[in-house]
């Protein structure tokens, strides 16, 4: 064999055993995570010359294919061309139905926990905690009062929107998601047998419901943490285009592809599904009213016993990916550099710059140190301005739909007609549901058309204008019923209602359920597309302990939540939000334009991490400006 055809069978067998994760760091989908928690090899920097030259090769292939297949838009073509939405995967869709089932039982109890809670039961009623037929009273169970009722509830958010940390955090690092989504799930359906048994007429006629009650409220509020922050970056993760690309319809228009826009219309169809899962309230709510507690409680856990089947058809068919470990620990290493070399000063801007690769190449610090690219300090600056941004959902969400229970209390002092007075708030799922499908197939694609910008700054802003809206309804609905009632300024301990009808109160759930299509469901978007790939979970996770926070401003405030104070609950929180909206508009509205997502395509330069066990003989200087 000559020489010649020696030098290309090696070169032949080096590049057919090139690793897939080298080759294809993420499979198809290069949205993907991490092939799990990293592991040290001692023999990789013996490989590293090699698998620079073999990667560069594979990654260059890999990337004239994809630009065959999707071939990009040109700067002119993005300006001008119209930006639809791509196709979405039939396990997206399937994944929405898991999150229906699961956040129906969830609404479906927990809306008529404020009655459980606070009202005794029905004087002349069937024992289950239903009225009697004709009268006006509201069904009940524990009578501990207001209060009690409020601070309870809150409490239980509070848990229900903490926990999701941990369970970011237990997917990201240590199991995966889809098995974190499995654990989340178990709890839960624990919880839901326990709350049947709880609400069994005998046990509460002998008063004993309030042991099984807060076990199952507390499980409850484990089981929906763990399962929550998981389930939205699971069925994103499903989509397998990051970049924008072109392509020519039937109708002979050629139209750019758009991630963000596809993203945007996965998110409103799985926030639609929520609130269809939420619209479930409605059955709960006459059922209290009519029969009882028990069948309030059995009729969720009826739907909810029907994900386990779910998720094991959906076991082999979803796109699911290990937790990577490592993501967190470079959050951390990058953080600490970036305070060593800027000395601490953390409020100078772009201080995490100083973690660049190539800004410590530059000051002489060994690459052997650093265990990052320039692709990963990025994802930590867009994280942190993605957590500034959901600090105002802080103040945001106490105006949707009011502090706690509060609006569930206001309508028990108006004239009902024999509904039950927390049926308004289920017409803030259905006005989403009507809502979802026009945004998505009207308005958001008629503002496209017209190439009108309506950014995702732009979107959360007047979310809050709508939210700040609301919230002023409902105070002047409060001041109403003062007005009218026969206690004055006492009217929630009062025996007779306010002669106004309840139905004034869909103002302020119409206006606030709107308000969510604009800013809660842009959030999803924002925590998914500008945090690492390893973290998407946590990510989702700390915007919705912003709601946690929401909740426990929400504790500080319920002593006040007595009449003659009540229009005060309700203004209260509207001007702050008012004032905290035009802060936000000024601060934030530079991202309305920033790329959507990054990948390493976007960086010159590829930074491979070395073993942390290899010993370096020239001491140069390392991340912490230290000799090595």
């Amino acid at each position: 064999m000559s020489g010649n055809a020696g030098g290309e069978l090696i070169a032949d067998i080096i590049s057919t055993s090139v690793p897939p994760e080298v080759a294809h760091p993420h499979g198809k989908n290069s949205l993907a995570l991490n092939d799990g928690v990293g592991t040290e090899d001692p023999y990789r920097a013996k490989r590293l010359s090699v698998a620079v030259d073999v990667e560069a090769d594979a990654g260059r292939r890999a990337s004239a294919i994809e630009r065959e297949n999707y071939p990009l838009p040109t700067e002119e073509e993005a300006r001008t061309l119209r930006k639809v939405a791509d196709s979405i995967p039939k396990t997206a869709y399937l994944l929405c139905i898991v999150e229906f089932a699961e956040r129906a039982s969830y609404y479906g109890v927990q809306t008529v926990f404020s009655n459980f809670m606070q009202f005794p039961l029905p004087e002349g009623g069937n024992g289950a905690g239903a009225p009697a037929p004709g009268t006006e009273d509201t069904a009940g169970a524990l009578g501990r009062g207001e209060q009690f009722s409020v601070a309870i509830g809150l409490l239980f958010l509070f848990l229900a929107y903490v926990i999701p940390i941990f369970g970011g955090w237990l997917a990201d690092a240590k199991l995966g998601r889809f098995r974190t989504i499995l654990i989340g799930v178990l709890i839960c359906g624990v919880s839901h047998i326990i709350m049947i048994i709880g609400a069994i007429p005998s046990v509460l006629q002998a008063g004993h419901a309030i042991g099984p009650f807060m076990l199952s409220l507390i499980l409850l509020a484990i089981g929906a943490g763990i399962f929550k922050p998981n389930v939205a970056p699971t069925v994103l993760d499903q989509y397998q285009h990051q970049k924008s690309y072109t392509k020519v319809l039937a109708s002979g228009e050629k139209v750019v592809v758009d991630p963000e826009v596809t993203v945007q219309r996965i998110m409103l169809y799985f926030y639609a599904f929520i609130n269809v899962g939420a619209f479930f309230a409605i059955a709960t709510t006459y059922s209290e009213k009519i029969v009882g507690y028990w069948l309030a409680f059995l009729l969720p856990a009826i739907l909810y016993f029907s994900l386990p089947f779910l998720l094991w058809y959906l076991t082999n068919k979803l796109i699911k990916y290990p937790p990577d470990g490592s993501a967190l620990t470079k959050v951390y290493k990058i953080l600490k550099t970036a305070i060593v070399q800027s000395k601490g000063v953390v409020w100078k801007k772009n201080f995490l710059d100083s973690a660049k690769p190539s800004r410590l190449a530059e000051q002489g610090t060994a690459s052997s140190t650093v265990t990052w690219s320039e692709r990963d300090v990025e994802d930590v600056k867009r994280t942190f301005s993605a957590c500034g941004i959901f600090l105002y959902f802080v103040i945001y969400n106490i105006n949707d739909g009011g502090i706690g229970s509060v609006a569930t209390s206001q309508g028990a002092t108006m004239l009902t007609k024999g509904a039950p007075n927390d049926l308004l708030g289920n017409f803030n799922p259905l006005t989403i549901i009507i809502f979802v499908p026009f945004m998505s197939y009207v308005v958001y694609p008629g503002l496209r058309k017209y190439n009108i910008k309506f950014g995702r700054i732009s979107r959360i802003t007047f979310g809050f204008v709508l939210a700040t809206a609301s919230g002023v309804a409902g105070a002047i609905v409060q001041w109403k019923i003062y007005e009218l009632s026969p206690c004055g300024y006492y009217a929630t301990t009062c025996d007779d209602v306010a002669p106004i009808s309840i139905w004034w109160q869909i103002i302020n759930v119409s206006l606030g359920a709107i308000s969510e299509v604009f800013a809660n469901v842009t959030a999803y978007e924002v925590a998914y597309s500008r945090s690492p790939p390893g973290m998407r979970a946590l990510v989702l996770a700390i915007f919705l302990f912003t709601t946690a926070l929401s909740y426990a401003l929400g504790e500080v405030i319920t002593p006040a939540i007595l009449d003659p104070h009540l229009i005060w609950v309700w203004a209260g929180p509207t001007i702050a939000l008012a004032v905290q909206t035009v802060i936000f508009w000024f601060r934030y509205r530079k991202y309305n334009d920033d790329e959507f997502m990054i990948d390493d395509s976007d960086f010159n330069e590829k930074v491979f991490e070395q073993s942390s066990q290899e010993v370096h003989g020239n001491a140069p200087k390392t991340v912490d400006g230290k000799g090595a």
